[in-house]
């Protein structure tokens, strides 16, 4: 079981598959490895607004429907191999959790696998570990999800234990005692005993003035001690229900086949009145000073600066903000030919290591993050000057026409590759779905991408990066100086 990966969230998540590059950098400093996965023209050519470039995409072969007690249930289909992956994800998470019960949504991911009526504690992954399947389970600010990817003929069975859960979990208090303490080691050793973790935990509280978004998904430790099996069964019997659900099934499979047995095993699980019509979120106010902060630890190996500012979320229908964002933040630091890569870790050589991140895909506001790790002998101060002289640079010059195109092009080979992972297919519905997306945003998010232009860009970095929605944190040595 793990807490989430996503910028919004800035985790050190790790699930069991194996670490790309970019992920492996995303985990070292907790940022979003903007792999978002899009759908675009195969054709090498960027495609303007308003144009047919749908017609020419590459589409998800998708079919959604509702079930009669409000679960949405979405397929995609792939039969190129008899395998399937089968989510069930709700729409709740950390940051709807009541003031004082951090972490309560992840103790409950925990919790999910202590046992049924009909099921011993243990017993859902064991069975499909005996049926040669994975599974596992995340917890993120906007949604909590349990995944099992299994051959396909073992659909029925997946759906079987996963319905039976949601509505006849069973918690012996010991069991709560004794995972309360396995999340607590959890804070232990993901948090605790790194000081990046602890970092961005400071950097994020800053960041978010009254949001829940500013604490941690995993919780603060004192809050964590004190949550309760009585804690655990309100917030389960609240909100995990139906018609708080998304079904995703991806993989070998047709929709009437998912239909029948989404209709036989969860269809027949009543909705809960009691769930609210809208999710309670408390709203950010004004941010209308920088923030800077200062943080020491002994253990530091490599110091480095940090910078992050409140940004606007994908809305659904309206999402060309966002994917400006997501391209400034390629241009700017996604990768070693990026703009900040070639000034200051080429052309300056005062940086080892630059990186710009955004990750839109949340309910509420998320933010746009800059990461500089000095070179020898260069100071924080140093670093962080010549990040802002060359994001400077970068506004005044403008987009760089030919990078942007480059940009667009690896994006749409990357939109191929992905259709091989039914995961990535399957987490790019459920995390927009539970994050106030629709079916229509997440194929028309490939569109939009190809439609902005470099002055969008441009206009949309001078809207955002302003300092007085920024936080600028420097990760430092215990006996290193503070900047004055």
């Amino acid at each position: 079981m793990t807490f989430g990966i996503s910028l919004p969230e800035i985790t050190a998540a790790v699930t069991r598959r194996s670490l790309s590059r970019s992920l492996v950098l995303a985990l070292v400093f907790g940022l979003s490895a903007q792999a978002s996965p899009l759908w675009a023209d195969q054709s090498g050519t960027p495609t303007a607004r308003g144009t047919t470039a749908a017609a020419a995409a590459v589409i998800d072969p998708v079919t959604t429907f509702t079930l009669d007690n409000g679960m949405q249930v979405v397929v995609v289909e792939d039969h190129r191999a008899p395998v399937v992956q089968h989510m069930v994800w709700y729409r709740v998470g950390s940051a709807d959790e009541m003031p004082g019960k951090g972490g309560l949504a992840h103790f409950l991911e925990h919790l999910m696998f202590k046992g049924t009526d009909t099921l011993a504690p243990g017993e859902l992954s064991a069975v499909v570990a005996r049926n040669g399947g994975q599974d596992n389970a995340f917890t993120s600010y906007d949604y909590t999800a349990y995944f099992q990817r299994v051959a396909a003929d073992r659909l029925e069975l997946m759906m079987q234990m996963e319905s039976d859960r949601m509505r006849n979990l069973r918690l012996p208090e010991d069991a709560v005692a004794t995972e309360r303490q396995v999340i607590l080691e959890e804070r232990n050793q993901r948090t605790e005993n790194d000081p990046s973790a602890l970092f961005r935990e400071q950097m994020r509280a800053m960041q978010y003035l009254n949001h829940r978004y500013g604490q941690p998904i995993i919780g603060w430790r004192h809050e964590m001690e004190g949550l309760t099996r009585e804690d655990a069964l309100a917030f389960y019997k609240l909100h995990y229900a139906p018609n708080n659900a998304v079904l995703v099934v991806t993989g070998d499979v047709t929709p009437d086949e998912v239909r029948a047995l989404a209709e036989t095993t969860y269809g027949v699980i009543p909705a809960n009145p009691e769930l609210p019509e809208h999710r309670n979120r408390s709203v950010e106010p004004p941010q209308t000073a920088a923030r800077r902060l200062s943080f020491r630890d002994p253990r530091v190996a490599q110091p480095y600066m940090q910078r992050s500012y409140l940004a606007p979320e994908r809305n659904p229908g309206a999402q060309e903000q966002a994917a400006a964002l997501f391209l400034l933040a390629q241009l700017l630091g996604g990768g070693n030919t990026s703009y900040l890569a070639n000034a200051l870790q080429f052309d300056q050589q005062v940086a080892v290591f630059t990186g710009a991140y955004y990750s839109g895909t949340s309910l509420d506001p998320s933010t746009f993050d800059f990461v500089v790790v000095p070179a020898e002998g260069v100071t924080l101060e140093q670093a962080e000057a010549a990040m802002d002289q060359s994001v400077a640079q970068f506004l005044e010059a403008g987009v760089d026409q030919a990078q942007l195109a480059r940009i667009k092009l690896q994006l749409r080979a990357s939109e191929v590759y992905e259709r091989d992972d039914v995961d990535r297919i399957g987490n790019r519905y459920g995390r927009a779905l539970t994050s106030g997306l629709t079916i229509e945003d997440v194929r028309d998010w490939s569109r939009v991408l190809q439609s902005i232009t470099g002055d969008e860009i441009i206009a949309v970095a001078r809207s955002v990066l302003r300092p007085e929605v920024s936080v600028t944190g420097y990760l430092m040595r215990q006996d290193e100086e503070a900047p004055q």
